[in-house]
């Protein structure tokens, strides 16, 4: 089996209408990369596109084709059969920058002989369909640039800083080795897939360069608001399964770093989970956001604990309906600073 630098899995469930802007621009990572283009249970056109790809270039793309499991069983299929070194996916309606492609090859090409690194970060780009909420999410104030590093080596992350799909490349090796397997017909599951390999994220590297570019506001999207009102319990499921993943407080004495981040990202996404519920503005959305944080609660409640008092949802957990008009205020109040759907 020839070996390549990377391989791009992009799931794809009809979609038609983008993915060749998609797959195109991973075409300019050249023979360093394979692409794997997962059918997932496609009614369009998709397969066909799909073929054409690997009709034209088969020594770059590739056909996986299943049963409709969605976007988590994807990516699943797609490190089963993956050939690179390093493991990205690329959601079909998004796509990379050819000029920060090409320094991303070069850069895991040089790392390489060193042993190469578990999580190489880069940024993204919030692109948004209204170009004045476009907006890059960097990392230049938390990691050393063009080295690898340790997570002893990091700073501070802001709180709309953290290790999503986008950011990340991992060394495939890692992923199979730690048996990461998301959960299929469930959306959000990307956070797990970023989330779960890093207490076994021992090399990083950090390029300073705008590589994802992360579709906003496309009609449909699960990170449309009504949709994330809807889906509001994928939300909560994905953010306990990461909440049961690991706790932190086991890795501060060796790993304080880590362990800091972990609670930060953890935070972030119960968060997230709370606010999306709440957005609902009923007495059922309240009693679910209730009973998930005394879910929490009863498996670790020091954990618990520190991510609901000491932290925004504090805020965004006020009982009533004042509280949960105050949740909502809370969440406009972050978009406008960080469009993220």
């Amino acid at each position: 089996m020839d070996r390549k630098l990377i391989t791009f899995t992009v799931p794809c469930y009809n979609s038609e209408v983008y993915m060749e802007h998609c797959i195109d621009s991973l075409l300019t990572a050249g023979d360093r990369a394979e692409i794997l283009i997962v059918n997932d249970g496609s009614t369009d056109r998709t397969g066909e596109i799909a073929a054409r790809y690997q009709a034209q270039y088969p020594d770059i793309c590739r056909v996986l084709t299943q049963a409709n499991g969605g976007h988590g069983a994807g990516i699943n299929h797609g490190l089963k059969e993956a050939r690179g070194f390093y493991f990205k996916v690329v959601d079909s309606d998004d796509w990379l920058d050819e000029t920060a492609l090409r320094q991303t090859m070069d850069l895991l090409e040089r790392l390489e002989p060193q042993g190469g690194v578990d999580l190489l970060i880069t940024n993204y780009i919030y692109d948004n369909t209204d170009p004045s909420l476009t907006k890059t999410i960097h990392y230049r104030n938390v990691f050393p640039q063009e080295r690898i590093f340790g997570w002893e080596k990091t700073r501070y992350f802001r709180p709309w800083q953290y290790l999503c799909m986008h950011a990340s490349t991992h060394r495939t090796q890692l992923l199979r080795d730690i048996g990461i397997e998301l959960p299929e017909h469930m959306f959000y599951e990307d956070n797990l897939f970023s989330y779960l390999p890093l207490p076994y994220v021992r090399k990083m590297c950090y390029l300073n360069a705008d590589l994802y570019h992360y579709l906003i506001g496309r009609e449909g999207q699960s990170v449309e608001e009504d949709i994330l009102k809807e889906r509001c319990e994928h939300q909560v499921t994905v953010s306990r399964l990461m909440f049961e993943a690991c706790d932190p407080a086991q890795l501060r004495r060796e790993q304080p770093k880590l362990a800091r981040y972990l609670i930060h990202a953890l935070t972030f996404f119960m968060i997230l989970a709370t606010a999306f519920t709440r957005l609902n503005n009923t007495a059922e959305a309240d009693r679910q956001v209730h009973e998930m944080w005394q879910t929490l609660k009863s498996e670790n409640k020091p954990l618990a604990r520190r991510l609901k008092y000491h932290s925004l949802a504090t805020f965004l957990n006020f009982p009533g309906h004042g509280g949960r008009i105050f949740s909502i205020a809370c969440y406009r109040l972050g978009h406008k600073f960080v469009a993220f759907n």
